[in-house]
């Protein structure tokens, strides 16, 4: 699988060189397993797990000796969000920052027709594109379970049969632009108060059948490239760190594959484990106070220094730290500039 994905992104670190100063892996003639290979020998420790956490509030980190671009991520569901400073959430007051205010998801649901999905799908894609930007942080489709839940503009609706059909075309849209898609919050983030403590008790059928369909349908039938954790808890295990929600069901029952991630200060503390279910991506975790409201403190990461540590200490072998690599390279798949 790793091959696989890897393959996908060597497009899009293709560096201005002759075909006989190429490298194995840029070289499209060799097989792909020879290609992939290539690249991971050349790739540091240190620069791996770089790949695989933050730099910024937004960001995370490429390798440029070897033409590999950082990773953009932006908000959000229903418009390109202005860019903020390099580790603070205010405005960067860019002159060019400029984007189209999309109808709220709601509003798209409502209109219960998909091929308008795929036109919103595809128009936000575009400027996602345009303002350089690798991931989409949506869309959402946390089911309505209350009316005081203050994101629900930008879910679609009570049903999730509808919001399953309408997410997907609109998934596809926006990954025909070479940007993933990062499908939000999985799961069960259903109220925004106390939502990093609330626990969530739900029996298996209201789960099976109320609040998973629309995150299965855009796995499977809108081919996301990413999904999102949740911050809340589910019978008593924050779902960023739970088995139940991410193996058993996310990766086995609906079949992803690729990245996902921690949103900012999801993840909490699993002493000599930083990533215990497989999460690729580390945007936001709380390692026992030493990232928690500091600045430059992407460092302090579970998949940074603390992963690095343990692999140094043979704590952690490599071989996974290697698919997370090649799982990372999948937000370049369909990019066809480095």
């Amino acid at each position: 699988m790793k091959k696989v994905l890897f393959g996908l992104v060597l497009a899009a670190v293709a560096l201005p060189l002759s075909a006989q100063q190429k490298p194995v892996y840029l070289d499209a003639s060799k097989p792909i397993e020879e290609r992939v290979e290539d690249a991971l020998s050349r790739l540091t420790l240190e620069e791996k797990v770089k790949l695989t956490h933050a730099q910024s509030k937004f960001s995370s980190a490429g390798v440029p000796r070897l033409g590999i671009p950082d990773v953009w991520t932006d908000d959000g569901p229903h418009g390109i969000r202005p860019d903020v400073l390099w580790d603070e959430w205010e405005q960067a007051g860019c002159t060019n920052d400029s984007c189209v205010a999309f109808p709220a998801l709601t509003c798209l649901a409502a209109t219960w027709n998909p091929e308008m999905s795929l036109l919103y799908g595809q128009s936000i894609g575009e400027e996602a594109r345009y303002h350089n930007k690798s991931v989409l942080l949506g869309p959402g489709v946390n089911i309505y379970r209350t009316p005081l839940n203050g994101r629900n503009f930008e879910y679609m609706g009570e049903d999730p049969y509808l919001a399953g059909k309408m997410v997907s075309p609109y998934i596809r849209g926006v990954q025909q632009n070479g940007v993933a898609a990062c499908v939000k919050h999985f799961a069960l983030n259903n109220h925004e108060v106390n939502r990093h403590t609330t626990n969530v008790i739900v029996d298996d059928r209201a789960l099976y059948e109320i609040y998973l369909p629309a995150f299965k349908m855009a796995v499977q039938e809108g081919g996301a490239w990413s999904i999102m954790s949740a911050y809340n808890l589910y019978k008593g295990q924050h779902l960023c760190h739970n088995p139940y929600t991410l193996n058993d069901i996310l990766k086995w029952r609906m079949g992803i594959r690729l990245p996902y991630s921690f949103p900012t200060g999801a993840a909490r503390t699993i002493p000599g484990k930083p990533s215990p279910t497989g999460w690729i991506w580390d945007f936001g975790s709380w390692t026992n106070g030493l990232s928690t409201a500091a600045s430059n403190a992407y460092d302090n990461y579970y998949l940074a220094n603390p992963y690095l540590n343990l692999i140094r200490e043979s704590k952690e072998g490599t071989t996974e730290l290697d698919t997370r690599y090649a799982a990372f390279c999948s937000f370049s798949s369909g990019r066809d500039d480095p």
